[in-house]
């Protein structure tokens, strides 16, 4: 017999967790359908950063930018382990935006949402100020602001995790391989990585299919009435370029703006390109272009420029942008835009864009036309303050968290500690099970992995092979030599 749902999403990024959980969590029967693994393309590919977008002011997006510095707040609420506060570094060029226009743009940026956990702007004087000391000489003036970090991949995992625990059924590796619509429910075919076959039932079809979208409308034989524009976003690694937990943000000759940020504690991530992409978004790769255009911006504005051969690791994303016309791949709206159909049949909602920031907003939003369409009550909308999994920190925060666990178990050296409580927050000593020490947690595997921490991520988070485990679980392969990422590989299969 066919298994029947209220709602399938299609696709395993932010978009269609945040759906799938919301809709769980509202008493709606729900399956995530993911082909490859959770997070596995756009929503593991980002800057890595919740924020409202300064530069978003200049294309007079303002309801997006004060959408996003709301949601800043909520994500610091509901998942402090993963989500924490950064300083931002403007270093100014007079040549490319005056003072004041920074200066006022950055007051707009302070006031256009509440700030309860952030400090406003200040200007800095960068030949007194520690933030000044990477940068060139020449540049004497910059402003601080404040925005926040996520760890992207973990954040996607999260929100599946709390969907499957309120009763969705997730299944990765689970492609949609045909459709058919009825007028009551649509019919949808399903295939495992090991081939077989399934059919599933649900009143209403979710499209969230990222760089695929499109791709599930033809599956699907609709026709949508929006389009999206697919823009590459490279990211390049290299050794630390500055001590501290600031970034910076750098203005770029072509107005564009690069991000350089403290990355696993030794490193520095530098992004992002804005590049119209053609072709297959699970082939995408930084180029040599890239990687000299990225270095080349930071090397205008640090005293030490990194150089193309220092670049340890790159990673590149396709961000599927809503088509708003714009002739700048820069300035296409980091919008979204959710399409109801529900007039030839059961309902088919399509996601259009978005970005991460606003995921939950998206997620509320896209309840509301589903459960309209179902002719249903949508139920109370509640994301904004239950916590994702090992977001329960208790009183103090992070801070008081990660103090109390290095009490509890002495045992674990700090900087692991330090990666593992910003993995599992207060499911920590879940994951540790009991532990006493470091042989306790099985073999050493390379980089501070251990067998137990593997176990874990099988079990509880979907991974299946090294590559789920050390680029999207974690980024403990930036810590591994190839010896050590190749003998995992084959210990996972």
């Amino acid at each position: 017999m066919d298994k029947q749902f209220d709602i399938i999403v299609v696709g395993g990024g932010i978009n269609g967790c945040g759906i799938a959980r919301d809709a769980a969590g509202r008493g709606f029967s729900v399956c995530l359908l993911e082909r490859a693994d959770l997070a596995s393309a756009t929503s593991s590919s980002s800057t890595k950063l919740i924020h409202g977008g300064l530069r978003y002011l200049e294309n007079y997006e303002f309801r997006l930018v004060r959408e996003a510095l709301a949601e800043r707040e909520v994500m610091l609420r509901i998942a402090p382990h993963i989500v924490w506060p950064m300083r931002f570094v403007l270093p100014h060029r007079p040549e490319m935006r005056p003072r004041w226009m920074i200066r006022a743009g950055l007051f707009l940026y302070d006031q256009l949402a509440r700030r309860i956990s952030l400090p406003a702007h200040e200007a800095i004087d960068c030949r007194a100020h520690p933030f000044g000391a990477p940068l060139d000489p020449q540049i004497t003036n910059a402003f601080a602001y404040s925005d926040c970090w996520v760890e992207d991949a973990r954040l996607v995992l999260l929100n599946a995790r709390d969907a499957a625990a309120r009763g969705a059924d997730v299944r990765t590796r689970t492609a949609m391989v045909g459709t058919r619509r009825h007028a009551d429910h649509w019919e949808v075919t399903t295939q495992a990585a090991d081939g077989t076959r399934d059919v599933l039932r649900a009143r209403t079809l979710v499209n969230a299919a990222g760089p695929w979208v499109m791709d599930a409308f033809e599956m699907a034989a609709q026709t949508p009435r929006g389009h999206v524009r697919l823009i590459k976003g490279s990211h390049i690694i290299v050794p630390a370029l500055h001590d501290g937990a600031q970034a910076y943000l750098l203005q770029n000759d072509d107005r564009r703006v690069v991000f350089v940020i403290p990355y696993e504690g030794q490193f520095s991530l530098i992004g992002t390109t804005d590049v119209p992409y053609e072709g297959d978004a699970r082939q995408v790769h930084a180029s040599a272009e890239e990687i000299a255009y990225l270095c080349a911006a930071v090397g205008q504005q640090f005293r030490h420029a990194p150089r193309p051969e220092d670049v340890v690791w790159t990673y590149s994303g396709v961000r599927p942008l809503y088509d708003d016309g714009s002739s700048n791949a820069s300035s296409v709206t980091r919008d979204y835009v959710l399409e109801m159909d529900a007039a030839a049949g059961a309902p088919l909602l399509s996601v259009l864009g978005g970005k991460i920031t606003t995921y939950r907003r998206l997620a509320e939003e896209a309840i509301g036309h589903i459960a309209k369409a179902a002719g249903r009550e949508p139920g109370t909308p509640w994301t904004a303050t239950a916590t994702l999994p090992g977001g329960d920190l208790g009183p103090g925060g992070l801070a008081a968290f990660e103090a109390d666990a290095a009490r509890r178990h002495p045992w674990l050296p700090p900087a692991m500690l330090r990666r593992m409580v910003r993995a599992y927050g207060s499911e920590l000593d879940l994951m540790l099970d009991g532990a006493t020490s470091l042989d306790g947690l099985g073999a050493p595997l390379g980089g501070g992995l251990r067998e137990r921490e593997v176990a874990w991520m099988q079990r509880h988070e979907w991974a299946r092979t090294a590559e789920d485990v050390l680029w999207r679980r974690s980024k403990l392969g930036l810590h591994m030599t190839a010896a050590e990422r190749d003998a995992l590989a084959a210990r996972l299969g």
